[in-house]
């Protein structure tokens, strides 16, 4: 007996190959009908005896393609038609767009072995990909996902790559950016004035990376800085042009063989690594590779990743470089460069040459960061390969424009149950990102088709990002303290839809009370929030100074103990670096230029100081990162006290941390002790003061999160103690922990104030 169904697909469906894999399925089952793409993702119908009809259903729910992710089927039975085959037919516009996006994705294995084979059409083209692989997020105009829609509307396929599309047996059946030599996008190497350079792109990149260039290399999502990472000159004179003088700089290599040369790397890491994201994984580095120090000086980790393009391919294979760095295309904190004429321009004092194409790059997209903790994966950066995926939020929630913070700055759009997180945008400190900024919110908003009810931003009134929000006079606006929404951000993604309690630890945020928090233990419930305790105040003599001179911070919280230790550990700062901590200390007393700081980064800073690793630091964290890579080095099991002081809030005070640790200094015991003993004593600290809170709260779950949790060591220490207390606990492991992910807490909030107040409650 014959039956048909209606059948709406929704999430992944587009640019992943599914119509191609429904007309197999079809086809192998006898079935008719016909498929097409939507605006809400994919329609079809299927014709045939009952028994093939549920087979094919049982199929697509199953056996999905490789980067489809199904999140919503509906069927319903219709009446029989007239017709002889299944069949793809013209994709239909308008409607609202509910189809999910798929990310850029790493060159498959398939096309692997066509670029590198001899006989093959393709053999050695920078542009190839199937539906299984290639650009997605970075070409597309709008939805739905075709050809005319994307940056590869230009490109008329040639008759063997039309024959390709329109065949259903190959895998680039409607690969819409199909494309080989005759008829693609090419490649092109540009002097530092624009012009070309005959020969090979590829063997002429090769030959200036071996002669010490800086080659800017146009990718997926944007432009890379790339030099031989073995060659410390050229390493050097990158660093010094980007203006980038001591962050780790990713390096690129072939494969996981080569990274295991460099790195020591688990299975968990090696899969990773080899993942169709391809993101930057931070692996412990091996003490003898041929890679410069200038690379990753002083620390114990390489960011590492294996090519994700053709063209990457090609450079390793062809160059046989052990690794080549490949580090964002900018000066320090301005977005990637994207645009040709845009790179020759912004990169003109950096780059000696420059390695281009003619396909344009429609977003700007960083490469994805991410590091191993324990057992699971902890995102740093969310960009190429994770975006525009959305965070399922478990619910139904109003749509909310989210505009994050002021540093590692994203957005975030809510639409039904789902949450869009944008890719990495950077720090709003300059013209450029603040128009990356604005050039993302309206991009996202167009090709997801979301109208916000409202706009959720930081507390912070001298954010750029707040003051955008608070210039949209035609929306409300939704101010949200900045740890309530890191707080938030784990709740969301984790859908704890009840009372939350959270440990937050970063180092500046806009406190209710005007002082600086970042040391804090929030309760949550709904859009609301109290802070139940934290760490104690202490000065930050000369502002936002201290955050660039640790040794100021470590002056700030010595000023907390009585005499004569205050006066002890001012002598030993000024021995370690032979600054005027007597200024210091006048500052601290008439308060002058010293606001309060509850931040737990800045304490991070103040021992760092003490133990004589740095009175200054060059880029975030510095400090906080190499007093934890310390740890690794000492088996010490002591902790350093901390006092719990009653009071609403409880203040947990450093008092007794400070004085034992001064009392370490004087018997010259070895830093790696004094930095593993801070780290135990802090998260027994922060374990029991909010096993007291919970037990008086009813024991809720308790959410880990900020960007002092990227702290590999001290994650894991604080979540050992909770759970030995019988707590529940959650972290991040679908968006950062630091303000990369604090648009997604805003957005949480914000809806959920608006849910309060549409359903009337107070």
């Amino acid at each position: 007996m014959l039956t048909r169904r209606r059948i709406h697909v929704e999430g992944v469906v587009q640019g992943v190959g599914f119509r191609p894999h429904v007309y197999r399925i079809a086809t192998q089952n006898q079935l008719t009908g016909w498929i097409c793409n939507t605006a809400r993702g994919v329609t079809l119908e299927v014709q045939g005896v009952s028994e093939s009809v549920s087979a094919f259903l049982d199929g697509l729910r199953l056996q999905p393609p490789p980067l489809a992710r199904i999140t919503a089927v509906a069927s319903e039975e219709i009446p029989c038609a007239q017709e002889i085959d299944f069949c793809i037919v013209q994709s239909t516009a308008g409607g609202h767009a509910h189809t999910l996006i798929a990310p850029d994705i790493a060159t498959c294995p398939d096309c692997l072995r066509e670029l590198f084979d001899p006989h093959d059409r393709r053999f050695g083209y920078p542009f190839l990909n199937c539906t299984n692989c290639g650009p997605r997020f970075t070409i597309l105009r709008t939805i739905p996902y075709d050809r005319p829609n994307t940056s590869m509307q230009p490109f008329r396929m040639c008759a063997a790559c039309q024959a390709e599309y329109d065949d259903p047996a190959n895998r680039r059946f409607h690969a819409q950016p199909n494309a080989c030599w005759q008829c693609g996008p090419q490649l092109a190497l540009l002097d530092a004035n624009g012009n070309a350079i005959p020969g090979d792109p590829i063997q002429q990149t090769i030959e200036h990376l071996r002669q010490g260039a800086i080659v800017a290399i146009k990718g997926l999502g944007g432009f890379h800085l790339a030099v031989d990472a073995t060659q410390p000159h050229a390493v050097a004179r990158l660093r010094e042009r980007k203006h980038r003088w001591e962050k780790p700089l990713a390096i690129l290599v072939a494969d996981i063989a080569a990274a295991e040369r460099l790195c020591n790397i688990s299975p968990e890491e090696r899969s990773l690594l080899e993942s169709p994201q391809r993101p930057i994984v931070l692996l412990p580095r091996k003490s003898d590779t041929p890679i410069a120090p200038q690379v990753a000086p002083g620390s114990p980790e390489l960011g590492i990743f294996l090519p994700y393009t053709p063209v990457q391919h090609l450079l390793l294979h062809s160059g046989n470089f052990p690794a080549l760095v490949m580090t964002s295309a900018n000066r320090s904190e301005e977005p990637i460069c994207i645009d040709n004429a845009e790179a020759l321009y912004r990169l003109r004092s950096i780059a000696d040459s420059f390695l281009v194409h003619n396909r344009e790059i429609l977003l700007r997209c960083d490469d994805s960061i991410v590091r191993r903790a324990q057992q699971h994966t902890m995102p740093l950066r969310r960009a190429r390969g994770f975006v525009p995926l959305p965070i399922p939020l478990g619910r139904d929630v109003p749509s909310v424009l989210a505009v994050g913070g002021e540093l590692k700055n994203t957005i975030c759009l809510t639409r039904g149950q789902e949450a869009f997180l944008s890719q990495h945008i950077g720090d709003l400190e300059n013209l450029a990102a603040y128009g990356f900024f604005e050039e993302t919110i309206a991009h996202l908003q167009n090709i997801l088709e979301i109208t916000p009810q409202a706009i959720a931003c930081d507390l912070h009134p001298e954010y750029f990002s707040t003051r955008w929000a608070m210039q949209q006079s035609s929306l409300p606006v939704c101010a949200v303290q900045h740890h309530h929404a890191h707080l938030a951000a784990c709740m969301a993604e984790h859908s704890l839809s009840d009372a939350a309690l959270g440990i937050v630890l970063d180092g500046t945020g806009y406190g209710t009370d005007g002082n600086i928090w970042g040391g804090e233990i929030l309760l949550a419930h709904g859009a609301k929030f109290e802070r139940k305790a934290h760490l104690n105040y202490a000065p930050m003599p000369g502002g936002a100074q201290a955050i660039q001179e640790p040794w100021r911070m470590a002056a700030g919280f010595l000023s907390l103990l009585p005499e004569p230790q205050f006066t002890e550990g001012l002598a030993c700062l000024q021995s370690l670096y032979g600054v005027n901590t007597g200024a210091m200390r006048h500052m601290i007393d008439l308060h002058l230029r010293s606001p309060l700081t509850s931040g737990c980064g800045r304490l991070f800073d103040a021992v760092a100081a003490l133990i004589g690793l740095r009175s200054t630091v060059r880029f975030e964290a510095q400090a906080a990162i190499e007093l934890e890579a310390l740890c690794a080095r000492s088996t010490d099991t002591n902790a350093y006290p901390f006092e719990i002081l009653a009071g609403e809030p409880l203040q947990i005070s450093t008092v007794p941390l400070f004085d034992a640790l001064l009392t370490d200094l004087h018997k010259h015991s070895a830093s790696a002790v004094i930095s593993r003993r801070f780290h135990l004593g802090l998260a027994r600290a922060l374990a029991d003061a909010t096993a007291s809170i919970a037990q008086a709260a009813g024991n809720p779950p308790i959410c880990l999160t900020g960007g002092c949790f990227q702290n590999v060591f001290l994650a894991h220490a604080l979540e050992k103690e909770l759970r030995e207390r019988g707590l529940r606990v959650y972290t991040h492991c679908l968006v950062p922990a630091g303000d990369g992910g604090l648009s997604l807490g805003q957005a949480w909030i914000a809806a959920q104030e608006i849910a309060s107040k549409t359903e009337g409650n107070p």
